[in-house]
């Protein structure tokens, strides 16, 4: 039996609350509650994200169905950069529906709505601990460009000012790595290999 042909469409105002449930599973898919997602729902996340010029969203569906989507938004590479490029935002695909060609379609529109915009890059920001998700998009020619890392603005202030107690795991986990890095260098000198 020959599986039936995906379809790839645009996400648009009237089709929120269609597209709705298969956010809220791709949300409570990467550890959110589904509670939460739905209260951002009602809340008009997707609504204000399908009202804004730099961001959308499209679908894939066969027979009917929705079987993933993708979440492109266009801006700069950089504040000081003018050239637009297209980030792929989410991507996300039904697990029953994985290694179906679903992604490859949903890439494929991102592409043409980067092309679309004239972007000279489409960037996707993938978790690093995502390993699977990074091996697939080093296979399509996506090469790694930046490390992001992020913290709380009170956080860096607090860290920048010098008024944060280190806290007693951090500090277990300092010395545990020092002891470490302290016993392999004896262990090395002993050997003889130095580090």
């Amino acid at each position: 039996m020959s599986r039936s042909p995906v379809s790839v469409s645009r996400v648009g105002v009237d089709d929120e609350q269609a597209f709705a449930p298969l956010w809220i599973e791709s949300r409570v898919a990467v550890g959110q509650t589904a509670d939460w997602a739905r209260r951002a729902v009602r809340e008009g996340r997707i609504r204000d994200a399908l009202l804004r010029d730099d961001i959308r969203i499209y679908v894939a569906k066969a027979d009917g169905a929705q079987l993933g989507f993708v979440v492109v938004t266009h801006s700069p590479l950089s504040g000081l950069n003018d050239d637009a490029a297209a980030w792929i935002d989410q991507l996300w695909v039904d697990p029953a529906h994985r290694r179906t060609g679903v992604a490859r379609e949903l890439l494929r529109m991102a592409a043409r709505y980067a092309e679309y915009i004239g972007a000279n890059q489409l960037v996707s920001c993938v978790p690093a601990q995502e390993k699977d998700s990074n091996r697939y998009f080093a296979r399509l020619g996506f090469a790694p460009s930046v490390t992001s890392r992020s913290t709380s603005p009170g956080a860096l202030r607090r860290r920048l000012a010098g008024d944060e107690q280190e806290s007693t795991s951090e500090a277990v986990v300092r010395r545990r790595r020092s002891l470490r890095a302290r016993t392999a260098a004896r262990v090395g000198l002993a050997r003889g290999t130095g580090i």
